[in-house]
């Protein structure tokens, strides 16, 4: 991993001033191209420096990320908004750093759910979608609930001890990967964080998800006390020739395993560019995965 710095910026997107980053990337090397970049949208509560390990990581790509208002160094929204203003204001960051053409777009948990409805509503700014710990929205199938009860208040993004003392059931992993995580926290504004759960409150991707035309990869942990892995699978079903990764791991596998997942994503991105056998060198782990099924009742 390298340590190059993002570039800050205040972006107006509609009536809201939202703080961008963007991660410059470099081409691999003498006459090769860089890849295309990466619009990534982050978790409840979640601000810019959460995802500084993947840009680091995918450093041969612009990736681009912002603040949700009341987020990080976002104001909060004056009133409530829902997904399809999210995904508007995205496109208007977009817009607003010079990024025309097509992107990669990433969303992790409720981002996910956002990266979903960018995917559907803005289809022609979309090359490739990857959702990392997401589910369909209102019809999910629920997690643990005394996980559930301690992700409706944004505690943890507040209080490093009580993080740390809950880090398990919230996130599935070991308190190995706390430390570093809260160091980057920036706790949101009660506001912020409160019009990101109302956002949430009777949305769902079901209609739509048959009509994603994109590549689209699937994440999900194999402890996810937050979004059970059902609901990947589920993800997977619906979207037309959609791949499904099963991680070990909870909620959080993209940082506690991110050796594992990283060269997920990179070989996913780059498979046309590079030709690379994603689907073939894959094909074993999908075809071990249990299918999705439904049983009706009698």
């Amino acid at each position: 991993m390298t340590d190059r710095q993002p570039r800050y910026r205040d972006v107006r997107a509609g009536s809201n001033i939202l703080r961008t980053a963007v991660w410059h990337g470099e081409s691999k090397g003498k006459g090769s191209a860089k890849g295309r970049p990466l619009l990534f949208f982050n978790g409840i509560g979640a601000n810019i420096e959460l995802i500084a390990p993947l840009a680091e990581a995918l450093t041969d790509r612009d990736i681009i990320a912002f603040d949700a208002p009341g987020v990080g160094g976002s104001a909060a929204a004056s009133i409530p908004y829902r997904p399809w203003n999210l995904a508007r204001m995205a496109a208007a960051i977009l817009d607003e750093l010079g990024y025309h053409g097509e992107v990669d777009v990433m969303g992790v948990s409720w981002g996910g759910a956002m990266a979903q409805q960018f995917a559907f509503q803005f289809g022609s700014r979309v090359h490739r979608l990857i959702l990392c710990a997401t589910s369909a929205g209102m019809l999910m199938v629920p997690g643990n609930p005394k996980a559930l009860m301690k992700l409706a208040h944004p505690r943890r993004y507040m209080d490093p001890a009580y993080l740390m003392q809950h880090f398990e059931m919230l996130y599935g992993d070991d308190t190995a990967e706390a430390p570093d995580h809260s160091s980057r926290l920036r706790a949101p504004t009660i506001r912020g964080y409160f019009y990101q759960l109302l956002a949430g409150i009777g949305w769902t991707s079901v209609p739509f998800l048959p009509f994603i035309k994109q590549p689209t990869l699937v994440l999900s942990g194999d402890n996810d006390q937050i979004v059970p892995l059902i609901n990947g699978r589920f993800l997977a079903q619906i979207i037309p020739g959609a791949r499904l990764e099963i991680v070990s791991g909870g909620h959080l596998f993209l940082v506690s395993r991110a050796s594992e997942v990283i060269p997920l994503i990179r070989d996913f991105l780059d498979e046309v560019v590079e030709k690379r056998p994603f689907a073939a060198r894959r094909a074993k782990a999908a075809a071990s995965a249990a299918p999705f099924t439904v049983k009706m009742a009698d």
